[in-house]
């Protein structure tokens, strides 16, 4: 643990409570971290200084991108759009697999970029024609406090704000967090608590009530990504019941994603995932009833392609992050035959693309 000479200077955070002595507890994600003055959460990012909690990382990023809102991925989120990305540093999950471990698992956080305030990426993404701003790389949760000001300066500039998560959070705190978030994208690791406890140090549940109240009761539109990793959690039985939960607890409207993992950081011996599980894990959901089903990761146009539940047709079609066809109307109403698809939806031009542009914040 660092001590409180070491913690770099930060914003007062949100969402924690004095316990005996100096210690305090964050009450911001599940972990519950209980802290000593000087001391960092397991997320390495907030901390305990003088009795308070701070966040160091507010106002500083590891960067930022000009992306295709497909790449987060958001596939019913305004297609072709271009989204400006960036992420800070830390995480409060510890996947093994994580396949972002250089920036997520960073400790390293003087080279994170300064003067990145809200506003300023607001501006920024104004300026380079972006529709949203997401907040992505690492997660968003251990910078809530910042993701939420970002947030309101975006909506300022009548942009829209992208959360990329895991969805490890308290729900006092996700209530005021999805508030301000008009889409999301939720890693749900897997769909056994063995799984999530040996593999990322965290539990199911908390993830399952999340994505439950983000669905219900917020206007947060949500899509869902499961990484599947071979012979840890893609086999049939679990396939079937996470598309069987996601059906019946969410509906059969919710995007569901599968990705190919690839060996990285703890997991490097562990082989790349076969793009054959990624079709199979495909028609397990679509046979359970989802209706948009989605594989990442590998080359499969009918995994990216959109269909309409109504007549079948290629409503949008796409190969890796390239839209080839676009076959909605302004609504979102398939053009053959007028079925709504799920979503939210605008006028449609010319596509972002598949390119990935580096970007400076603030104009030269």
């Amino acid at each position: 643990m660092a001590r409180a000479d070491d913690i770099l200077s930060g914003r007062p955070a949100r969402w924690w409570h004095p316990l005996d002595g100096a210690r305090i507890q964050c009450d911001l994600c599940p972990r519950d971290c209980k802290l000593h003055d000087g001391q960092r959460a397991a997320c390495f990012v907030r901390a305990n200084r003088g009795g308070q909690m701070i966040l160091t990382t507010y106002g500083r990023s590891s960067g930022f991108c000009i992306d295709p809102i497909e790449k987060k991925p958001l596939n019913h989120y305004y297609p072709g759009s271009a989204v400006l990305s960036f992420g800070t540093a830390g995480c409060n999950l510890a996947c093994k697999f994580c396949q972002n471990w250089d920036i997520s698992k960073s400790r390293e956080m003087d080279t994170l970029m300064d003067d990145a305030t809200p506003e300023a990426i607001a501006r920024a993404a104004q300026r380079h024609g972006s529709q949203s701003v997401a907040f992505t790389y690492n997660d968003p949760v251990v910078f809530a406090e910042y993701a939420m000001d970002t947030a309101d300066a975006c909506h300022a500039l009548g942009i829209g704000t992208v959360a990329v998560t895991a969805g490890y959070m308290h729900l006092a705190p996700a209530k005021e967090f999805y508030a301000k978030m008009d889409a999301a994208n939720v890693d749900l690791k897997g769909f056994t608590d063995d799984f999530y406890f040996k593999r990322c140090g965290g539990r199911l549940q908390p993830v399952l009530d999340i994505l439950a109240y983000v669905r219900h009761e917020t206007t947060c539109w949500l899509e869902i990504t499961t990484l599947l990793i071979p012979g840890q959690n893609d086999s049939d039985r679990e396939l079937r019941e996470l598309s069987a939960w996601c059906a019946q607890e969410l509906g059969p409207d919710v995007p569901l994603h599968f990705s190919a993992f690839h060996p990285d950081y703890k997991m490097s011996t562990t082989p790349a995932t076969p793009a054959a599980t990624l079709r199979r894990a495909r028609q397990i959901a679509l046979d359970a009833g989802l209706r948009y089903v989605y594989t990442g990761n590998v080359h499969d146009k009918a995994g990216d392609t959109t269909y309409c539940p109504g007549c079948g047709k290629a409503v949008i079609e796409r190969d890796w992050y390239e839209i080839l066809d676009y076959a909605l109307d302004d609504d979102g109403r398939c053009r053959q035959c007028g079925t709504a698809i799920a979503g939210l939806f605008g006028k449609f031009g010319k596509a972002f693309g598949a390119r990935r542009i580096p970007v400076r914040l603030h104009a030269a």
